[in-house]
């Protein structure tokens, strides 16, 4: 079901923004949301293309790590672990549609402003580094499941591009509006 805010895009030739109001910047969009033209959809393909390569090249070093991993394993077991870890990616990448999809919905039913959005991501940014770091660490202990974990985000990620519009788009318009 599509937001209440997605069929209030202005027709072609309209004034872009009633009253004269300035159009919100959001992160990754720019003010190409708010007419959803070839601008838009070139920034929504290409936010998809560069998602598709580091989801590869991740998923490359799961299956890298992992197979340092099954090599220590002897040989009877290896067929077992290979099938649970195939199971495994099978049930996370689901997992991880269904958690991305009901985070959406409920973003949906109360959408950031621009400014929260914003806050949101400033405050995103400062936890970076220090995630990374722990990050690389936890890589090396969570070798033996982490083609599940990497299918887990694949499936996170791929429902997270998929969808019509973004809340922050609902969030905008709605700030807008008034």
């Amino acid at each position: 079901m599509a937001s209440r805010a997605s069929s209030e895009v202005p027709a072609a030739g309209a004034s872009p923004v009633p009253g004269g109001e300035r159009i919100p910047v959001l992160p990754g969009l720019g003010t190409s949301w708010y007419e959803r033209g070839a601008r838009y959809w070139m920034r929504r393909t290409g936010t998809g293309v560069l998602w598709l390569v580091v989801l590869a090249f991740f998923c490359f070093v799961s299956l890298s790590l992992y197979s340092g991993f099954r090599e220590a394993l002897p040989s009877g077991v290896r067929t077992v672990w290979d099938l649970a870890q195939a199971v495994a990616a099978c049930v996370g990448a689901v997992w991880g549609w269904i958690v991305q999809r009901r985070a959406h919905r409920r973003d949906l039913l109360d959408p950031p402003s621009p400014g929260r959005t914003r806050a949101a991501r400033r405050a995103s940014v400062r936890r970076s580094t220090g995630l990374a770091v722990l990050g690389r660490g936890l890589v090396v202990i969570a070798a033996p499941v982490m083609p599940a974990f990497a299918a887990f985000c694949v499936g996170w990620s791929v429902a997270a591009l998929t969808v019509r519009e973004y809340p922050t788009e609902v969030g905008a318009r709605r700030a807008m509006q008034g």
